[in-house]
C-alpha cells in the first residue's frame, strides 16, 4: 500500500550510529478494542471487545537494554530501518534467526505514529521475510500482547496466524494482566 502523502521510505540495515534514532522512536499505541482471552480446559478463544475510553499503551523502557540487539551491530540478528528522505526514522524491525529450527523471530517492530497506516510495517516485514529466505527459514514467528489489536489485525493481514498463548509471560512486569499471543507464518 503506497503512503498517503507519497513519502518514500528507504529500507536499510541499522548501523551503530542509528542507536539514538531507534531508542527515540515512540512505539506506544491507542486502541478502541482488545482481544479478551477466554481459557478453557483444553484450549482458549479470543474475543475482540471494545474498550471505552480507548486504551493507550506506552511500553516501559527495557531495563536490560542490549545495544547490539537494537542497533544492528550483531550481523546475524539485524535491525532494519525505514527512513524518510529527511533522515527521520519511520520504523524499525529487529529479527533473530535460529538455525536449529529454521525460525526467524521478529524480536521487535515499531512504526512511528505519524507513519502508521502507510505501509511502513508491511515494508519492514517484507525486508524481514527477505532476510528469512536468505537464511533458509521455514517460518517467521512473533509475540504480541492481546491488547495490541491494531498490530494483531496488521499481522493477520500479512498472513500470520495464531499459534500459541502464554498467560504468564508478563506476570511480574508492568504489563501484568496482559497475555502473550504467538503468531507465525510459513516462509517459502
Amino acid at each position: 500500500m503506497p503512503p498517503a502523502d507519497d513519502t518514500t521510505y528507504e529500507i536499510r540495515t541499522a548501523t551503530p550510529e542509528d542507536t539514538a534514532l531507534v531508542e527515540a522512536l515512540d512505539g506506544s499505541f491507542t486502541t478502541a478494542t482488545v482481544f479478551q482471552v477466554e481459557t478453557a480446559e483444553n484450549g482458549f478463544t479470543l474475543r475482540e471487545t471494545p474498550v471505552d475510553p480507548p486504551l493507550t499503551k506506552v511500553f516501559p523502557e527495557d531495563e536490560e537494554y542490549d545495544e547490539a540487539e537494537e542497533d544492528g551491530a550483531n550481523e546475524g540478528n539485524p535491525t532494519f530501518l525505514a527512513v524518510t528522505p529527511d533522515g527521520s526514522l519511520a520504523g524499525f524491525v529487529s529479527v533473530a534467526y535460529a538455525r536449529w529450527n529454521r525460525r526467524l523471530t521478529v524480536e521487535d517492530i515499531e512504526v512511528a505514529p505519524g507513519h502508521r497506516g502507510r505501509g511502513v510495517g508491511r515494508a519492514l516485514m517484507s525486508r524481514a521475510e527477505e532476510f528469512a529466505r536468505e537464511r533458509g527459514a521455514g517460518h517467521i514467528w512473533l509475540e504480541v500482547t492481546n491488547i495490541n489489536a491494531p498490530a494483531i489485525h496488521a499481522y493477520r493481514r500479512m498472513g500470520f496466524a495464531l499459534c500459541g498463548l502464554d498467560t504468564t509471560l508478563y506476570e511480574f512486569t508492568a504489563s501484568a494482566g496482559e497475555y502473550a499471543l504467538y503468531l507465525s507464518k510459513p516462509c517459502p
